[in-house]
């Protein structure tokens, strides 16, 4: 699948100093504690037509409230085997990730953001990744859930860019190769 990207899939993700995305239970605290200022989302944002996330991202979204749902005019998937297919109507529910991928090559998808550490981890594996942008919090947070876990073989990354952002956090950006 790695020679064959049916669209752009990009990672834009903020991580303790210490890896992790969120605490063990899915607790954001320690991100939303620290404002890193202006990082580029709502330009990244603005080419992105297609959200893929997990269950467990989209259930921490569902729970900031249905007045608080960040994508509104993006198609949303959720890739997930136990998240019923009729859960959420602003959603597409897929239970695998071959079926989704055909899914999203067949509806014409062009830029996809990849959220949550399973998707992520997914999409590496697949080599379906084509850059990374990394913002980390200056925080140790000890305990939680990565962004990377086990790959088969190593994922080449290349360097673009770092900044350094408001609150003592930096943003670095990586192109990944095939």
């Amino acid at each position: 699948m790695a020679s064959e990207r049916p669209f752009t899939a990009s990672v834009y993700i903020a991580t303790s100093l210490d890896g992790f995305i969120a605490r063990p239970g899915g607790d954001l605290d320690w991100l939303t504690a620290h404002d890193a200022g202006e990082a580029g989302y709502e330009e990244f944002m603005a080419r992105v037509d297609t959200v893929v996330m997990g269950r467990a991202t989209y259930e921490t979204l569902v729970g900031f409230g249905p007045e608080a749902w960040p994508y509104a005019g993006k198609r949303v998937a959720v890739l997930s085997t136990r998240m019923a297919e009729d859960a959420d109507e602003r959603v597409g529910v897929h239970r695998d990730l071959d079926g989704l991928v055909a899914d999203l090559a067949a509806r014409g998808t062009e830029r996809v953001y990849a959220d949550g550490g399973q998707v992520v981890q997914a999409f590496l594996r697949a080599g379906l990744v084509e850059d990374v942008t990394i913002t980390r919090v200056p925080v140790l947070i000890g305990t939680g859930i990565p962004l990377f876990g086990p790959l088969e073989a190593d994922v080449e990354l290349t360097h673009v860019s770092t900044r350094v952002l408001g609150a003592g956090c930096t943003q670095s950006v990586y192109t990944v190769g095939r």
